[in-house]
């Protein structure tokens, strides 16, 4: 397994609560896919998405067994918000970020990079995907 993973995290609600998702793309340094997922949250708002996308990421990068990661999202109150830049106020974020701080707290190195969304389109592609398809409904006969 590589030391070092490049991350790149994606949130989206469709409304703000509405039907949401999660894009997560994780690659090793050569930029090669180690793992992309996606995943439907129900209704949610896009911040509450952009920090389970990121929760789960880090999660994932933890059981990877690295110790130095790279998260690109393009959500600024997140990437503000574990720089210190922005306080988190909203109560409903407040243990969502407390969780990532302490899941961050675990690796020796993390660097969060705030990014464009035009570099982010594959972890926004998966996390519409999984909008998309909560959708879909399946008739048995």
């Amino acid at each position: 397994m590589p030391e070092r993973l490049l991350i790149y995290i994606d949130g989206a609600a469709r409304g703000n609560p509405g039907p949401a998702g999660i894009g997560v793309v994780i690659l090793d340094e050569n930029k090669n896919k180690v793992k992309e997922y996606s995943k439907h949250l129900g209704s949610a708002t896009n911040n509450t998405a952009e920090y389970n996308a990121l929760i789960y990421a880090l999660q994932e990068a933890h059981m990877l067994g690295v110790k130095d990661v790279v998260l690109h999202t393009d959500s600024e109150l997140v990437a503000k918000q574990l720089k210190g830049e922005f306080r988190v106020k909203n109560a409903n974020i407040k243990p969502l970020f407390e969780q990532a701080v302490h899941l961050i707290n675990g690796f020796e190195k993390v660097e969060v990079k705030r990014i464009d969304r035009s570099l982010n389109k594959e972890a926004d592609r998966l996390a519409n995907k999984a909008i998309n398809l909560s959708g879909l409904k399946t008739k048995i006969e």
